[in-house]
């Protein structure tokens, strides 16, 4: 990134934590999370195919950061909790 914008590293993390309040790795957690929770609320897509497709490395790796970021981990439980009965998908 620091490349692509002409940057150095040090001072492309000082320019973006300024602007959004936040470093880039967290930024991209958060921004992997919030497409999760779409992707939870809105299909029925195993944890782990969410997980590939935000761009986890794991359903686990995903657990942890929606617990860190949303601070639960059965989210889509508790968002969608009259799914018709079929396996536990997250």
């Amino acid at each position: 990134m620091a490349a692509h914008t002409h940057l150095s590293e040090r001072s492309l993390v000082r320019k973006f934590r300024q602007a959004t309040g936040t470093g880039i790795v967290d930024w991209i957690a958060r921004e992997r999370v919030e497409r999760a929770k779409t992707l939870l609320e809105t299909t029925d897509h195993l944890v782990a195919d969410i997980a590939a497709l935000v761009g986890f490395g794991s359903a686990e790796s995903l657990r942890r950061c929606f617990v860190k970021h949303v601070g639960v981990c059965a989210y889509r439980a508790k968002v969608r909790p009259t799914r018709p009965s079929g396996g536990n998908h997250g």
